[in-house]
């Protein structure tokens, strides 16, 4: 049995760990906060499960392993700065932007960037959080810890949120799942659909330019980009180097999850196309209580990540799977008073793409 160690323990983890069983893989995910040193072997593999971790026993001893894979790849995505100075290298749609140096004002960012600016935190922040909005010109300031912390976008008027998950082999071999609509509210997100037809003439920018991307890091795994939709064309909004939350409906609807193809990429398996099953539907729990009922909508399927639920935390999510639409829009019938109201927006979301 092969032995693939994963930096980080969240349900990300553990779902990759579900997904090595299958292959005889032996996945072992590693809580970043421990100060215990585990048996690795010199032939075995490393991956992550995220961008960023602390420097504890644990995670000192994974990341000087010489078979960590990607390992050079995690500090030039996890800072949003190099990450968007490697999308304008490569001559890749993005929000203007510039970093926010020791010296920037408010004023020269809106001079140079517009009315509306988001800045960002350059490490860390994520689900809405590390953000901050500069919307009113002469009156607002940078905060006084993000001066060289930080970078500056112009806000998009986009019209709606997709993102693309591709894997890559060791030889270079790319496959791609097929873009997912995504909605987020307070940036979380909360609902995903894929495939729709409507956003199949994307589908070839979208794979140039993740592909683009990976090759240019010798990449090897999955990776997922985040963009929006400006009309008939996509802006990078993120990347994220491991498997992804938007990816979730591959659980469901394809031969492969995003979790399987990361895996037999970093251990040397053979990739494959993703073959998709049916248009599928993806529900992210948040900060709500495990209901049992959940599981006699026909079609659900289940992945409650077993975490302490607190306000804004991702604690699960629901894939549905159907051959018949219609039978997606019921079963979200059936399931829409089993959550908390707030929900009520994201299952006519799902609802309005299916029809």
């Amino acid at each position: 049995m092969s032995r693939i160690w994963v930096l980080g323990a969240g349900q990300l983890g553990q779902m990759l760990k579900h997904a090595g069983m299958p292959l005889n893989l032996d996945v072992r995910p590693i809580d970043i906060e421990s100060e215990e040193t585990f048996p690795l072997q010199a032939h075995e593999k490393v991956t992550a499960e995220r961008e960023q971790w602390p420097e504890t026993a644990a995670t000192r001893q994974l990341a000087a392993h010489p078979a960590f894979v990607n390992l050079n790849t995690f500090p030039i995505l996890a800072d949003r700065y190099t990450q968007k100075s490697l999308i304008d290298k490569l001559g890749l749609a993005t929000a203007p932007w510039q970093l926010v140096q020791s010296d920037t004002s408010a004023e020269d960012l809106h001079n140079v960037l517009g009315e509306r600016v988001l800045l960002k935190r350059r490490t860390g922040g994520y689900d809405g959080r590390g953000q901050h909005w500069l919307r009113e010109p002469g009156r607002d300031a940078i905060p006084d810890d993000w001066h060289e912390q930080a970078i500056a976008e112009q806000a998009i008027d986009f019209d709606e949120e997709a993102s693309i998950v591709g894997m890559r082999g060791a030889d270079g071999q790319c496959y791609f799942y097929p873009l997912t609509l995504n909605l987020h509210v307070n940036g979380i997100l909360l609902g995903s659909v894929s495939p729709l037809a409507r956003l199949a003439h994307l589908q070839q920018e979208a794979e140039r330019m993740l592909g683009t991307l990976m090759n240019d890091l010798d990449y090897v795994g999955v990776m997922a980009m985040e963009c929006f939709r400006v009309g008939d064309h996509l802006l990078i909004n993120e990347l994220a180097p491991r498997v992804h939350n938007s990816g979730h409906w591959t659980q469901s609807g394809a031969n492969v999850s995003q979790f399987e193809a990361h895996l037999r990429a970093v251990a040397g398996l053979p990739l494959v196309e993703p073959t998709v099953k049916n248009t599928s539907v993806m529900v992210n729990l948040v900060g709500t209580e495990r209901n049992d009922d959940w599981l006699s909508v026909p079609g659900a399927e289940l992945y409650w990540y077993g975490k302490e639920v607190r306000p804004g935390r991702k604690v699960g999510h629901i894939n549905f799977c159907l051959s018949n639409l219609a039978d997606t829009k019921a079963s979200l019938d059936r399931l829409e008073p089993m959550l908390p109201a707030s929900y009520g927006i994201v299952l006519d979301w799902l609802r309005s793409q299916l029809n």
